[in-house]
């Protein structure tokens, strides 16, 4: 079994369900008392989202690819970036590390092109659907990608840094998700993806009558065929 590395800690409530779905995930395929082979770097979120809020990305990346040079040192044979919004700066950690990264958009694309959708919703942070750092990743796969407004996409970055990431789960927000959700659908979106690694802790399959692509269970799902394969 390949030894999988983990940047985490953004926030640390998403990559607690990494840990969770990656080890029983290994245990359904293996069977008996088998868990993953893991090494998990859980940073401080603080100064990361400090970056993300001032702009300095390059920081940010310096940071996560110091890290990631650690999991490498420490035995990794793949790296997990545990957020879909770090991915910005996967370029300067892929340039300090020698091993691969499992990029969270492509999983998620890749299971999406599998189901034959054409036109998906995003949701996630201001800078994941803002930006095109991941809206073209998707798209370089063929599938449309459509984002709330500007108010509803407010709404949503405010809910997962302030509530989300503390763990707060409120039933009004998840009404004002499915709101999101349900004007995405009526735009022609065939699926949802919940672009932000804490969105499935608010959201479940039952919340949407389309399909959710729950981009930590697709991430951790790809990083456990890959450690087994």
């Amino acid at each position: 079994m390949k030894t999988i590395g983990l940047i985490g800690g953004m926030s640390w409530e998403s990559t607690a369900e990494y840990y969770r779905l990656i080890n029983q995930l290994v245990n359904k395929k293996l069977g008996n008392l088998h868990s993953a082979k893991c090494i998990l770097y859980s940073v401080d979120f603080e100064g990361i989202e400090r970056y993300q809020t001032l702009g300095q990305w390059d920081k940010a990346g310096e940071e996560l690819a110091e890290v990631g040079v650690n999991l490498e040192n420490a035995g990794a044979d793949f790296i997990l970036i545990c957020t879909n919004t770090m991915h910005k700066v996967i370029e300067q950690i892929e340039g300090k590390v020698n091993i691969p990264i499992l990029h969270i958009a492509d999983a998620t694309a890749e299971l999406i092109n599998q189901q034959g959708l054409q036109k998906i919703g995003l949701l996630g942070t201001k800078y994941t659907m803002e930006q095109d750092f991941y809206k073209s990743r998707i798209e370089e796969k063929e599938i449309e990608v459509i984002t709330p407004a500007k108010a509803e996409r407010e709404m949503i970055n405010d809910i997962i840094f302030h509530e989300l990431c503390h763990g707060e789960i409120r039933e009004s927000s998840r009404k004002n998700y499915i709101n999101v959700i349900e004007r995405l659908i009526e735009q022609g979106a065939e699926g949802i993806i919940l672009g932000c690694t804490e969105i499935g802790l608010l959201i479940k399959p039952e919340h949407s009558r389309v399909p959710l692509f729950d981009t930590t269970e697709i991430h951790a799902r790809k990083a456990v065929e890959e450690a087994i394969r």
